[in-house]
Parts: structure tokens; sequence; C-alpha cells
């Protein structure tokens, strides 16, 4: 068993850093557009000063009046540490509200009248510090040491995309090049990370890349045969057009990588489900850890998949709730291009899942059986 993993999987660790080093990103020369007059500052709102507004404003967020903000830190603006500024309330759509005690950041620009400040949003350090403190703390306190050994593989994956699969894209690379090198190094690297080098860890490695092939295939087909660019909103309209990326190619891109987390979820699942079994039960053959298998796979897949709608409509609620009101019937609705694509993410994905279960399945099954005989006969 062991030599016929090794078998399996040294040839996908090859594959896998000859793209490495091919694709490889040089140094990413990044432009940041200067604007005369412009800088930062950040500080604390130590007064505010409300008063009546002469007319009703209509995205009034913190009415009127001023803030009185004592400067900690300076990025370019012309004041300096220590200093107090006076800057009117912020008011309209997505303006921050303000309190004394808040911890803000004011932008600078220069007029002909002089230089003026204004409050454009909170700073958040401290509360992402205590944020990231809790939920290691939380996986370290339930998981021990696979609870540290994940966490480190987390940071294996932010390590891949920011330094690989993100510089490779901007550097011209295709999207979907990227994404597969940077997803299987993901899954070579976090599975065995996580799980530890073992029979069932790699049966959980060789299905999670399968299924993970089928749902680029599938992707592939989804949006070509829909017809769907990639560009829904300002965002993707920017990145196209200013810095010259395939959409098409980023949003298939997009979709392995968004699935690979959830297929990791399910192929270890099955493999350590079915090694359990197996363990518990040495007088069950293949076909009954399959069949067993498959039963607890169908479960996990039906719950799954109302999970990967949910996460989906969660992150383009806004833009759900604009498209709604913009077409008066359902069928408008489901065929825009924006739900038609988050449609295919979540479509595509949950294919891959429901594929992902019967081949994992198969394998552990077929893997678990013999390690087990094998135990037997050495004991």
């Amino acid at each position: 068993m062991r030599r016929w993993a090794v078998a399996v999987v040294a040839p996908f660790v090859v594959v896998t850093l000859v793209a490495l080093a091919l694709l490889w990103p040089g140094a990413v020369e990044r432009e940041t557009p200067e604007v005369a007059g412009a800088g930062q500052a950040g500080g604390t709102v130590v007064a505010v000063d409300r008063e009546e507004c002469p007319e009703p404003l209509p995205d009034d967020v913190n009415g009127c009046g001023s803030a009185t903000v004592e400067v900690d830190e300076v990025d370019g603006a012309p004041v300096e540490v220590g200093a107090r500024v006076e800057t009117t309330l912020p008011n309209g759509t997505g303006a921050a509200r303000i309190e004394v005690g808040h911890s803000v950041v004011l932008l600078h620009m220069s007029t002909p009248d002089g230089g003026t400040f204004s409050i454009v949003d909170h700073r958040r350090a401290t509360g992402m510090w205590i944020l990231a403190a809790a939920f290691v703390l939380a996986v370290v306190a339930f998981g021990r040491w696979r609870g540290v050994r994940s966490l480190l593989g987390l940071g294996v994956t932010f390590l891949v995309l920011l330094y690989f699969v993100v510089p490779g894209i901007l550097e011209g690379s295709s999207p979907v090049a990227m994404a597969l090198a940077g997803s299987a190094a993901i899954v070579l690297s976090v599975m065995y990370l996580t799980h530890g080098l073992t029979l069932s860890t790699t049966v959980a490695l060789v299905g999670t890349l399968v299924s993970l092939a089928l749902t680029g295939l599938l992707a592939w087909i989804a949006v070509a045969g829909l017809h769907l660019t990639g560009v829904t909103d300002d965002v993707s309209t920017t990145v196209g057009m200013d810095l010259g990326v395939d959409m098409g190619g980023l949003l298939l891109a997009g979709i392995m990588v968004g699935s690979l987390g959830v297929l990791d979820d399910v192929t270890v699942t099955q493999s350590e489900t079915v090694t359990e079994l197996a363990r518990a039960n040495p007088a069950y053959r293949a076909v009954d850890l399959y069949r067993a298998g498959g039963r607890v796979g169908r479960a996990h897949i039906a719950s799954v998949i109302n999970t990967i709608i949910l996460a989906y409509a969660g992150s383009t609620l806004p833009l759900l709730v604009l498209i709604v009101a913009n077409n008066p019937t359902l069928g408008a609705v489901v065929t825009d291009q924006v739900l038609a694509q988050e449609i295919v993410r979540s479509g595509v994905a949950t294919l891959g899942l429901i594929a992902a279960v019967p081949v994992t399945t198969a394998l552990a099954a077929l893997v678990a059986a013999r390690a087990v005989r094998g135990e037997e006969t050495a004991s």
C-alpha cells in the first residue's frame, strides 16, 4: 500500500514542481497613482459637534456638524502627530458612523481654497487582531496539534495565493494555469501537513485531484456554453481594463480555487470514515465499505449543497437585491449574467463534490480493506 501511494503521488509532485518552476512570477511592478495634495492620516475622534441641518439630507448618517480628530499617524498628509484636525461629519451611502472615541482614517485633499480633511473610514487593525487571536485560540484549543497543523496549512494557502497565483495573473500568465498549479501545490502540501503522511490522506488527495480536474472541465464547458465574460461589476471591469487580465479565465480560476476547500472537506471525511469502518469491523469487504461510506457521503453531500448555495448567495446579496429590483420576472433574474455566474459557480462545485464521493469512497474501500487484511496477516 505504501509503495502504491508513492507510485501514485510521486508523478503529481513532479508535475506540480515543474509547473511551479515554469510559471513562477517575477517581481510585479505596482504603480501607485499620485494625486497632488493628497495624503492620509489616522487619529481618534475627541469631540463631535452636532447641529441642526438647514434641510433634510438625502443620505443622512451623522447629521450636520463637525468632528475633531487628534492625529496619531501620518501618511503623506501635511499634518503633524498630535495635532487636532476639524472636519465635517461624513454623510452618504456607506459613510462611517462617527462617535467620540472612534479610530478613523482621514483623507487630505488640496483645493484652491486650501487643504481639507475628511473622514473616509474607520481603522480596524485592533479589532482584526483580536478576531484573529480568538480564531487561533479556538482552533488550537479544539484541534490541539492538528489544529496547529491546520493553521500552518492555512498559512501555506495564503502564501501560494498571494505570492504565486495572484502575481502570476498580474504578470500576464493564464489565470487557469496559475490556478491549476497553485491548487495542486496547496493540496499536496496542506493535506499532508494537516492530516499526516497516511494512506487515508493519500486517498483523499487522489480523490481531490481527480474531482478538481473534473470541476475545471465542467466549469470550462459551462462558462463557454453560457457565454459568461466574468465582467459583472465595477471591480471586474477595472481589473479587466486597467490590468489587462483575462476575466473569463479569472472566472474559471475562481471557480476552481473556491471548489478546492469544499472538495478537501468531502474527500478527507470519506477517506477517514471508510478507514475507521474497516478498523471497527475487519470482516467488511471492500464492497461493504463502499456501501457504508456511500451512505455517509450522500448525507454529507445533501447538507453541503445548501451550504454552497447559501455561501454564494450571501457573498452576492447586494447584487442579488439590485437584480431582483430591476427585473420583473423570475426568468430575467435567473438569466442575468451576474446571477448566472453565481449559479454556475455553485452548480459546478456541487457536481465536483458529487463526483468526489464515489471516487474517494471506492479508493478508500479498496485501500482500507487491503490494509486491514495486511495487518491481520502480519499479526
